[in-house]
């Protein structure tokens, strides 16, 4: 059984998402994230603000976490972890082992590890 995976792409693959507070209003981020089996709580988030959360992919590659994200007149879903999107070596944005959240008004983006333009995504709702 594979239990560490330095490719970042095979079972179990370790992972850490960042989640970094970048709205431009400079307002408090208040999220919520979970998947089927884990609520990581309620946090809020001051300006520049950060916080993170570590897990495993699961062997058949559905995890999936999901966050709901509240500021000042606005509340927004998104999955912040996909396998098939950020665990996947053919998807758009590629693997991430270590994967960099900015939330902005219009949308969150991952940022690259190669520092290019950061993939921005529309928000679920």
């Amino acid at each position: 059984m594979i239990l560490f995976a330095s490719a970042g792409w095979l079972p179990f693959s370790a992972k850490h998402v960042i989640i970094f507070n970048k709205l431009v209003t400079r307002a408090t981020l208040v999220l919520h994230c979970r998947n089927k089996g884990e609520d990581k709580g309620v946090f809020s988030l001051g300006p520049g603000d950060s916080f993170d959360f570590r897990f495993r992919v699961n062997l058949r590659k559905t995890t999936v976490y999901t966050c709901s994200f509240d500021w000042p007149n606005n509340t927004a879903t998104f999955d912040i972890f996909r396998a098939d999107r950020d665990d996947n070596p053919k998807s758009k944005v590629g693997v991430c082992s270590e994967c960099i959240w900015s939330i902005y008004e219009p949308a969150p983006c991952r940022d690259r590890r190669d520092g290019g333009q950061p993939y921005c995504f529309p928000w679920a709702s």
